[in-house]
């Protein structure tokens, strides 16, 4: 046994070498026989030779392509050409750029061009329904706000701002309005509710089907969590998920300007609880200036996990909303952070100097097991916060409706109220007049409560609206309902927040608590920006067309 460990540990890399050369050609046997399959059987029998982008053998072609092109790239052209390329090529274009907007007129000039190319699209996108530029008066009013309240406003730079708000709308406009983008992020919807189905599977196992089937929000949408979250720690224990935030983050920070902790941030929260993603760059939490844990924040508020989906899913969220959501939201709290707090400080931390935490798991079934057993406290963090927000709520409408009956009003509740003062805003969005009221309110729900809770009042107007057409949403009413909606701006997540950062950086403490209200107000705004360029980009009849497909209801439709 001592003489095979040696000779294994001799020949490790001729091992590992052989084992891969081994996987790669049962890859190309395994396409090969999949391709003479679709040839064979497939084109013989249908007339169009549907390639099945999404879910047939089309899929399996854009599979190998991006696997293969990516190995070629960083194995091959990066690894010999990447230099040259770089010195030869890309340096000369970035300095010519650098060279043409180097004086401040010429960037003026080129942000007017830009500017006027803009509006003439909008004019003639618009040119039969005026009406979606009211999304418009939201994103200016928003904008305004930020400038009124910021911390330092003669210290704003406009670059990450224009450039996070020009990103936004560029995604919205490829996710959205352009069809073949649009296809891509339904796809990557559907690819996403399948994946997050199996984590039912579990459920049903361990709480038995009833409990599971009758849509008990503890038992069934909450526990994909753990399913998700044990997907995340092992793609983190690979290293794939601290290689793709990498990526995304240098991306946002030679875009915008930010830096790179975070840039980081911003992009991890896509797939990571708020609490969870700043572990990734746990060491630098105590170096963070004012502006980055403030940007660090505001992203956490901004967006939705990847674990907490499933829940707004099985509600009745479109995923393909929910998907785009998230995306456009990493770009946009970006942009509005620096807006409401300007960085001031000179930042200890650069791309250059940046380790990102790796995996301490010591295997991938160490990894797979301890990525379970954190989303216990996940879980349990939103049941807590779901009872006993709901119940301060009631129990101030009970307060409210005591008063209220004193003087003839009966209706009046926390949630009334405030979904009155947020009427205006849904119409500032784009929400047709006749719904104002109630997306004013599921807001309300969503702001005082929890996003879950706004959710589930949201899927329940979809089920009555099909069950009785007199008191449906009009499809636009959803669209930006739910794009507004997704997002962990609320007080619950205010105290989760604040303790996460603040176990990691126990010193700053006072830092992070002088602007998680300032982030909480800015991943507020994110939302309301995000659901207006949905509500601009997006016509009518791609409102409608999304609106007929066939979009989950509740927990038992995505049970498998």
């Amino acid at each position: 046994m001592d003489k095979f460990r040696g000779l294994t540990s001799k020949y490790k890399s001729q091992i590992v070498n052989g084992i891969l050369v081994i996987l790669n050609i049962l890859v190309f046997v395994y396409f090969g026989f999949a391709t003479y399959y679709y040839v064979d059987k497939v084109c013989s029998t249908t007339e169009n030779c549907n390639m099945g982008w999404c879910s047939g053998y089309g899929f399996l072609v854009i599979l190998m392509i991006l696997i293969y092109g990516g190995l070629i790239y960083f194995q091959i052209i990066k690894r010999f050409f990447g230099q040259g390329i770089a010195k030869n090529c890309l340096d000369p274009i970035v300095g010519f750029v650098k060279n043409i907007f180097h004086t401040r007129y010429a960037r003026i000039g080129a942000l007017g061009l830009l500017l006027a190319a803009f509006v003439t699209y909008m004019v003639f996108e618009t040119r039969g329904d005026r009406d979606r530029l009211r999304g418009f008066v939201a994103i200016a009013g928003i904008l305004f706000f930020g400038f009124l309240f910021s911390k330092h406003p003669s210290q704003i730079k406009w670059r990450p701002i224009m450039m996070g708000i020009t990103l936004q709308f560029i995604m919205g406009l490829f996710c959205i309005r352009w069809e073949v983008g649009r296809s891509i992020f339904e796809c990557i919807g559907q690819k996403v509710s399948s994946f997050l189905s199996y984590g039912f599977s579990g459920a049903r196992f361990v709480y038995g089907d009833y409990l599971v089937n009758a849509a008990v929000l503890a038992f069934a949408g909450l526990s994909v969590i753990y399913f998700v979250s044990c997907m995340v720690s092992v793609m983190y224990y690979l290293g794939a998920m601290q290689w793709i935030l990498m990526k995304m983050g240098w991306v946002l920070q030679n875009i915008l300007g930010t830096t790179v902790c975070e840039s980081t941030i911003a992009a991890a929260n896509m797939f990571l609880g708020q609490a969870d993603a700043p572990l990734i760059i746990r060491p630098y939490v105590k170096k963070l200036t004012h502006s980055e844990l403030h940007a660090v924040m505001t992203s956490g508020f901004a967006s939705a996990s990847g674990a907490v989906m499933a829940v707004f899913i099985g509600f009745g969220a479109n995923p393909t909303y929910i998907i785009t959501a998230t995306v456009m939201a990493v770009s946009g709290s970006l942009a509005v952070s620096k807006l409401f707090y300007p960085e001031t400080e000179e930042s200890q931390t650069r791309s250059e100097n940046i380790q990102i935490e790796k995996s301490t798991h010591t295997s991938m079934l160490d990894a797979a097991t301890n990525g379970s057993i954190l989303a216990i406290n996940i879980v349990l963090r939103v049941i807590a916060n779901l009872i006993s927000f709901v119940s301060i709520v009631a129990f101030f409408d009970g307060i409210l409706s005591f008063f209220g009956n004193l003087v003839g009003f009966e209706e009046v509740s926390l949630v009334f109220l405030i979904g009155k003062v947020l009427y205006p805003v849904a119409w500032a969005m784009g929400v047709p007049v006749q719904d104002c009221e109630k997306i004013g309110q599921i807001l309300a729900l969503k702001t005082v409560i929890n996003t879950i809770y706004g959710y589930q009042v949201l899927g329940q107007a979809i089920q009555d609206g099909e069950e009785n057409p007199d008191v449906a949403l009009h499809p636009r009413s959803i669209a930006i309902c739910t794009f507004a909606l997704c997002s962990f701006a609320n007080p619950p997540s205010l105290g989760i927040l604040i303790g996460s950062l603040g176990s990691m950086a126990p010193d700053r403490v006072s830092a992070i608590t002088s602007v998680a209200v300032r982030a909480l107000f800015s991943g507020i705004c994110v939302c309301f920006i995000t659901a207006s360029i949905a509500g601009i980009v997006m016509p009518e009849s791609a409102f409608l067309q999304m609106s007929q497909e066939k979009v989950i209801s509740n927990f038992t439709n995505i049970i498998p």
